[in-house]
Protein backbone atom coordinates (compact mmCIF):
# COMPACT_ATOMS: atom_id res chain seq x y z
CA UNK A 1 0.00 0.00 0.00
CA UNK A 2 2.96 2.12 0.78
CA UNK A 3 4.41 1.55 -2.51
CA UNK A 4 1.02 2.53 -4.13
CA UNK A 5 1.28 6.34 -2.34
CA UNK A 6 4.35 6.55 -3.67
CA UNK A 7 4.21 5.94 -6.69
CA UNK A 8 0.43 8.04 -6.68
CA UNK A 9 2.74 11.16 -5.58
CA UNK A 10 5.38 10.55 -7.85
CA UNK A 11 3.19 10.64 -10.55
CA UNK A 12 1.43 13.66 -9.49
CA UNK A 13 4.87 15.80 -8.93
CA UNK A 14 5.90 14.37 -12.77
CA UNK A 15 2.66 15.40 -14.01
CA UNK A 16 3.10 19.03 -12.29
CA UNK A 17 6.32 19.37 -13.56
CA UNK A 18 5.91 18.41 -17.15
CA UNK A 19 2.55 20.57 -17.29
CA UNK A 20 4.71 23.63 -15.63
CA UNK A 21 7.21 23.49 -18.44
CA UNK A 22 7.62 26.84 -20.20
CA UNK A 23 4.97 27.32 -23.16
CA UNK A 24 6.14 29.21 -26.14
CA UNK A 25 3.98 32.01 -27.07
CA UNK A 26 1.82 31.60 -30.03
CA UNK A 27 2.37 33.72 -33.33
CA UNK A 28 -0.87 35.03 -34.71
CA UNK A 29 -2.25 33.54 -37.00
CA UNK A 30 -2.60 36.52 -39.72
CA UNK A 31 1.00 38.67 -39.66
CA UNK A 32 0.22 42.04 -41.08
CA UNK A 33 3.27 44.14 -42.32
CA UNK A 34 1.96 47.46 -41.28
CA UNK A 35 0.43 48.25 -44.25
CA UNK A 36 -2.68 48.72 -42.72
CA UNK A 37 -1.15 51.40 -40.22
CA UNK A 38 0.52 52.57 -43.65
CA UNK A 39 -2.91 53.39 -45.35
CA UNK A 40 -4.41 54.94 -41.77
CA UNK A 41 -1.66 57.59 -42.17
CA UNK A 42 -1.96 58.34 -45.05
CA UNK A 43 -5.69 58.96 -45.15
CA UNK A 44 -5.44 61.17 -41.82
CA UNK A 45 -2.65 63.00 -43.62
CA UNK A 46 -5.51 63.53 -46.75
CA UNK A 47 -8.36 64.27 -44.47
CA UNK A 48 -6.32 66.89 -42.40
CA UNK A 49 -4.87 68.44 -45.41
CA UNK A 50 -8.68 68.77 -46.44
CA UNK A 51 -9.68 70.57 -43.67
CA UNK A 52 -6.83 72.55 -43.74
CA UNK A 53 -7.64 73.99 -47.02
CA UNK A 54 -11.06 74.59 -46.25
CA UNK A 55 -9.93 76.79 -43.06
CA UNK A 56 -7.63 78.53 -45.42
CA UNK A 57 -10.70 79.63 -47.76
CA UNK A 58 -12.66 81.14 -44.58
CA UNK A 59 -9.40 82.43 -43.93
CA UNK A 60 -8.91 84.38 -47.13
CA UNK A 61 -12.96 84.86 -47.53
CA UNK A 62 -12.01 87.10 -44.76
CA UNK A 63 -9.44 89.78 -45.47
CA UNK A 64 -10.30 92.38 -43.11
CA UNK A 65 -10.12 89.71 -39.83
CA UNK A 66 -6.29 89.00 -38.72
CA UNK A 67 -6.04 85.27 -38.38
CA UNK A 68 -3.59 83.81 -35.93
CA UNK A 69 -2.32 80.20 -36.09
CA UNK A 70 -1.36 78.51 -32.66
CA UNK A 71 1.71 76.27 -33.01
CA UNK A 72 -1.22 73.44 -31.64
CA UNK A 73 -2.62 73.26 -35.53
CA UNK A 74 -5.41 75.26 -35.09
CA UNK A 75 -6.33 79.40 -36.12
CA UNK A 76 -8.22 82.06 -34.03
CA UNK A 77 -8.83 85.79 -34.08
CA UNK A 78 -9.46 88.34 -31.69
CA UNK A 79 -13.19 89.63 -31.20
CA UNK A 80 -13.03 91.16 -28.04
CA UNK A 81 -9.14 91.59 -26.92
CA UNK A 82 -8.00 92.00 -23.01
CA UNK A 83 -4.51 93.90 -23.63
CA UNK A 84 -4.02 94.65 -19.84
CA UNK A 85 -4.52 91.49 -18.02
CA UNK A 86 -1.24 89.07 -18.26
CA UNK A 87 -2.55 86.40 -16.72
CA UNK A 88 -4.15 82.95 -18.25
CA UNK A 89 -5.81 80.41 -16.67
CA UNK A 90 -3.50 77.10 -15.78
CA UNK A 91 -3.57 73.57 -14.93
CA UNK A 92 -6.37 73.48 -11.81
CA UNK A 93 -7.95 77.26 -11.93
CA UNK A 94 -11.66 77.14 -12.76
CA UNK A 95 -12.35 78.88 -15.65
CA UNK A 96 -15.88 80.54 -16.30
CA UNK A 97 -16.69 80.91 -19.95
CA UNK A 98 -19.58 80.91 -22.61
CA UNK A 99 -19.43 79.59 -26.28
CA UNK A 100 -21.32 78.74 -29.34
CA UNK A 101 -20.70 76.01 -31.69
CA UNK A 102 -20.65 76.22 -35.69
CA UNK A 103 -20.49 73.84 -38.48
CA UNK A 104 -17.70 75.10 -41.10
CA UNK A 105 -19.70 76.61 -43.27
CA UNK A 106 -21.02 79.15 -40.31
CA UNK A 107 -23.89 77.44 -39.35
CA UNK A 108 -25.17 77.50 -35.93
CA UNK A 109 -24.70 73.57 -34.34
CA UNK A 110 -25.26 74.48 -30.30
CA UNK A 111 -26.10 78.11 -29.45
CA UNK A 112 -24.37 79.79 -26.71
CA UNK A 113 -27.41 80.26 -25.04
CA UNK A 114 -27.98 76.32 -25.37
CA UNK A 115 -24.37 75.69 -24.00
CA UNK A 116 -24.89 77.93 -21.19
CA UNK A 117 -22.56 79.01 -19.20
CA UNK A 118 -19.77 76.84 -18.41
CA UNK A 119 -17.56 75.88 -15.19
CA UNK A 120 -14.06 73.72 -16.21
CA UNK A 121 -11.12 73.37 -14.01
CA UNK A 122 -8.85 73.84 -16.44
CA UNK A 123 -6.70 70.29 -17.37
CA UNK A 124 -8.71 68.27 -14.96
CA UNK A 125 -12.27 67.86 -16.78
CA UNK A 126 -12.66 65.89 -20.18
CA UNK A 127 -13.56 68.72 -22.83
CA UNK A 128 -12.97 69.13 -26.70
CA UNK A 129 -9.15 69.94 -26.93
CA UNK A 130 -9.19 72.43 -29.10
CA UNK A 131 -11.12 74.16 -26.40
CA UNK A 132 -8.84 72.86 -23.16
CA UNK A 133 -5.78 74.32 -25.59
CA UNK A 134 -7.60 77.79 -26.50
CA UNK A 135 -8.53 78.67 -22.73
CA UNK A 136 -4.97 78.44 -21.43
CA UNK A 137 -4.17 80.96 -24.07
CA UNK A 138 -7.08 83.19 -23.31
CA UNK A 139 -7.24 86.48 -20.94
CA UNK A 140 -10.14 86.98 -18.40
CA UNK A 141 -13.34 88.78 -20.58
CA UNK A 142 -11.66 88.13 -24.06
CA UNK A 143 -14.12 86.58 -26.62
CA UNK A 144 -11.80 84.73 -29.63
CA UNK A 145 -13.40 82.81 -32.25
CA UNK A 146 -11.30 79.32 -33.17
CA UNK A 147 -11.36 77.14 -35.85
CA UNK A 148 -10.45 73.64 -34.92
CA UNK A 149 -10.28 71.02 -37.50
CA UNK A 150 -11.68 67.93 -36.77
CA UNK A 151 -8.96 65.83 -34.55
CA UNK A 152 -8.66 69.12 -32.42
CA UNK A 153 -13.13 68.87 -32.46
CA UNK A 154 -14.67 65.61 -31.91
CA UNK A 155 -12.55 63.59 -33.91
CA UNK A 156 -14.05 60.56 -35.66
CA UNK A 157 -16.73 59.82 -33.57
CA UNK A 158 -18.00 63.13 -33.43
CA UNK A 159 -20.37 63.79 -30.39
CA UNK A 160 -23.31 61.68 -31.23
CA UNK A 161 -25.90 63.97 -31.90
CA UNK A 162 -25.58 66.95 -34.40
CA UNK A 163 -21.76 66.73 -34.91
CA UNK A 164 -20.55 64.56 -37.86
CA UNK A 165 -17.55 62.62 -38.16
CA UNK A 166 -14.45 64.65 -38.56
CA UNK A 167 -15.83 67.97 -38.81
CA UNK A 168 -14.16 70.90 -38.41
CA UNK A 169 -15.32 73.48 -35.70
CA UNK A 170 -16.33 77.19 -35.50
CA UNK A 171 -15.76 77.66 -31.86
CA UNK A 172 -16.75 81.02 -30.46
CA UNK A 173 -15.51 81.60 -26.78
CA UNK A 174 -16.02 84.21 -24.30
CA UNK A 175 -13.21 83.72 -21.15
CA UNK A 176 -15.37 85.87 -18.40
CA UNK A 177 -13.21 84.96 -15.38
CA UNK A 178 -11.09 82.30 -13.71
CA UNK A 179 -9.88 81.83 -10.28
CA UNK A 180 -7.39 79.61 -8.88
CA UNK A 181 -8.82 75.88 -7.99
CA UNK A 182 -9.54 76.72 -4.14
CA UNK A 183 -11.08 80.05 -4.47
CA UNK A 184 -13.96 79.37 -6.13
Amino acid sequence: MRNIKISVVFIFVLLTLIGCKEQQARMPISRNSGAFMNESVERNKKLIKGEEKQIDSIIKSNPQIKYLTSQKGYWYHYEVKNDVDTLRPKKGDVAFFDYEIKDISGNIIYSQLELKPQTYIVDKQNIMSGLRLGIKQMHKNEKVTFLFPSHLAFGYHGDERRIGTNEPLICTVTLNDFKPENKQ
